[in-house]
């Protein structure tokens, strides 16, 4: 509705951003994050975009947030002091993790340590086996002795082997420690994570318990602070899947955030994609702590059941703590503008995964930092323009950039600091599209014929090198590319994803089952959705997680909603087959197939938007200015015309070296690139030949 007035917030690392989406205009703000309150920056951010729309506060129609909260969170191992409570004998599920080594020969391997310590690991006496029938029966009494013991815990998870098929004996637990324990959160892995596999569901519950309480605390703070400033409206949260949830489902299962501010980006370059017409493309979303890369096909991004936060080594999957909830799946590496530069022991320049954040920030912030970020160097390297860096509002000190280089990078190398600086540049540009290669070649994909959507503050600085590096030829910068996520926010649907997993070979297909199994989850889905708008028409998706018969890991396989209402082992037979050809090239004969885990997210429609046609002619733009910028492709300072964004209209073209500044980004078009201005405010940039 055109009268609607709609706030997204994503807080992040370094800032916060928050859009305020009022009819068809959007205005934005980026404010530092404030550590220590987080709602203290949401807050300053809504008063400066209600200002300039001229709206009142009680005007808001829905407040759609993202937040890094819980991630921090688990990284920082700053949450509750939690328990958990597991199955006699599988008390050290955690600590033995898998049998997988991420480092194969790495002697002195050092394993993360797990979420919660031995001492605070409590198990008790029961037995549900891998069908989903009791082998020993749940002493009460045992449970409300041991619940004797558990006061001074904030939150307490509970995992009890196979609970994921018969969650009786959890439910009971949870029903003595609400009379035992009032006023104590707790976790069940059958209702945060129903799904196989003990090391995966255990751990994921245990962070949820783990974040529960401070997350719980503060939402509450956040929906009292806003009805204080006048905004007494419906609070909405994203979650890592790509949907919004309601607060209250928020607060219950806060691992579903972990990810949520990276999923709103995905959605925003899905959204700009689906208005462009393209099939193929590459979301990459560069803030001030992390890089995010997301594969987009055919307007939607490729989502996984299980991911990692927390990895001690970096880049190494596994080497960190699982996660076992619907997720977009994407590559994240600390690469960002505040990521911090040092020289190692073989005089390499290496970059993150610390960050300078917001406090103190870059050198260049004038707020205590003096070790080089990527910001410094992008602002020795004329990246940047040190009197209007977010629209004037943080003044930037190239000297202190400068010196801050020649300390830790130049001196160390025997480089001057401009040579030091497009170092630094190129390391974390080259670690971004290492990642970025790598990511493609694990699902089979060439980026070659892939286009590139850049959002996030820092982003389209280093867009147009990383295409240069990957093989790119186009690239798209949106407009609001430096709020990205926050739009995002604004564009997703209300969804949720019910799971379970019910072991099934297809030569023991029964469908009688399958359909009340899909029925269910179709119904705990929806039910989810419909607590955030009751009168909304919900669509569902349904898919199954498929492998011969043998396998360690299965497939996702997509049904249609008549293969689901009335399945039949042979539709499900050609589906995965299809899916698995579409993987690794080839069936294999004479194996049986097994279905694993089901799942059905239930969604609010997307409305298909416009596509956006190509300008009849173009124009040359006029520039603005002019400065010095380092070019690669030079491999010196060479003259750049500086253009404001808004100038770049529909058919108004520029050819690089070229700066195309707005408030919340700088746009940096290398030679060889053509920027083209869209209908829409995109600039389309291209390689030429």
């Amino acid at each position: 509705m055109t009268d609607e007035a709609n706030l997204g917030v994503d807080i992040g690392g370094t800032f916060t951003d928050v859009v305020l989406e009022f009819g068809n205009t959007l205005f934005s703000a980026k404010v530092l994050t404030t550590y220590a309150a987080p709602e203290d920056a949401i807050l300053d951010g809504l008063a400066q975009v209600c200002a300039k729309a001229g709206l009142a506060p009680d005007r808001l129609t829905r407040i759609i947030h993202g937040t890094t909260l819980a991630t921090n969170a688990l990284i920082e191992r700053r949450g509750a002091k939690t328990a958990f409570i597991t199955t006699q004998g599988f008390r050290d599920v955690i600590e033995m993790r898998t049998e997988s080594r991420f480092e194969q020969y790495d002697l002195n391997l050092q394993l993360p340590l797990p979420l919660i310590a031995r001492n605070h690991r409590h198990t008790v006496r029961e037995r549900v086996d891998a069908g989903g029938n009791v082998l020993i029966a749940l002493d009460r009494a045992e449970v409300e002795a041991l619940a004797q013991t558990l006061t001074g815990y904030d939150s307490i998870a509970v995992g009890l082997l196979h609970s994921y098929l018969n969650p009786a004996h959890e439910r009971t637990i949870r029903d003595v420690l609400a009379e035992r324990l009032p006023g104590v959160s707790v976790s069940l892995s059958s209702d945060v994570s129903p799904q196989m596999r003990e090391y995966e569901r255990f751990n994921t519950t245990c962070a949820n318990a783990y974040v529960k309480p401070m997350m719980e605390s503060y939402l509450g703070r956040l929906a009292d602070r806003l009805a204080g400033a006048g905004a007494d409206c419906p609070i909405f949260l994203m979650h890592s899947g790509g949907g919004i949830i309601s607060l209250e489902s928020a607060a219950e299962f806060p691992v579903r955030l972990v990810e949520s501010g990276p999923a709103g980006g995905a959605i925003f370059a899905a959204d700009i994609a689906r208005r462009h017409r393209l099939d193929k493309v590459l979301s990459f979303d560069m803030g001030g702590t992390t890089a995010k890369i997301c594969l987009i096909r055919d307007g939607a991004p490729k989502t996984a059941r299980v991911f990692e936060v927390a990895r001690s080594y970096r880049f190494k999957k596994g080497s960190g703590m699982p996660i076992s909830i619907p997720v977009i799946d994407m590559v994240e590496i600390g690469a960002g503008g505040g990521s911090l530069a040092h020289v190692d022991a073989l005089n390499q320049i290496r970059i993150g995964p610390e960050s300078a954040g917001s406090e103190p920030g870059p050198a260049c912030y004038m707020r205590g930092g003096t070790r080089p970020a990527v910001t410094d160097a992008d602002l020795v390297l004329g990246r940047l323009d040190p009197a209007n860096f977010a629209g004037g509002s943080i003044p930037l000190d190239p000297a202190l950039s400068g010196k801050a280089i020649e300390t830790h990078l130049g001196d160390k190398l025997g480089m001057d600091a401009l040579t030091a600086a497009f170092g630094l540049s190129e390391v974390v540009d080259e670690n971004m599209a290492n990642a970025a290669r790598v990511h493609a070649v694990e699902n089979g994909e060439d980026l070659a014929d892939y286009t590139m959507i850049a959002f996030g503050g820092a982003a389209p600085l280093h867009a147009g090198r990383l295409c240069e590096k990957l093989g790119i030829d186009r690239l798209l910068v949106p407009p609001g590319a430096g709020v990205g996520s926050a739009i995002g926010f604004l564009r997703a649907p209300y969804s949720f994803e019910a799971t379970r997993s019910v072991y099934m070979r297809l030569d023991a297909f029964d469908p009688r089952s399958v359909k009340a199994l899909f029925a269910e989850l179709r119904d705990e889905a929806e039910g989810f959705v419909r607590s955030c708008d009751a009168d909304a028409t919900v669509l569902a998706d349904y898919k199954v997680y498929m492998r011969y018969v043998g396998q360690g890991w299965e497939i996702p396989v997509t049904l249609s909603e008549a293969e689901a209402k009335d399945p039949a082992a042979a539709a499900f037979l050609a589906r995965f087959e299809e899916a698995y050809t579409s993987l690794f090239g080839r069936t294999v004969a004479g194996l049986s197939v097994e279905i694993t885990v089901w799942a059905v997210n239930a969604t609010t429609p997307v409305e298909d938007p416009v596509p956006v046609a190509e300008a009849a002619s173009t124009t040359d733009a006029p520039e603005d200015s002019h400065r010095q910028m380092f070019s690669a492709a030079d491999d010196a300072l060479t003259r750049a015309g500086v253009v404001q964004r808004n100038r770049i209209g529909d058919g108004v073209r520029i050819a690089g070296p070229a700066i195309l500044t707005e408030d919340e980004t700088t746009i940096i078009l290398p030679r060889g690139f053509t920027a083209t201005g869209r209908a829409d405010g995109v600039i389309d940039i291209r390689r030429q030949a």
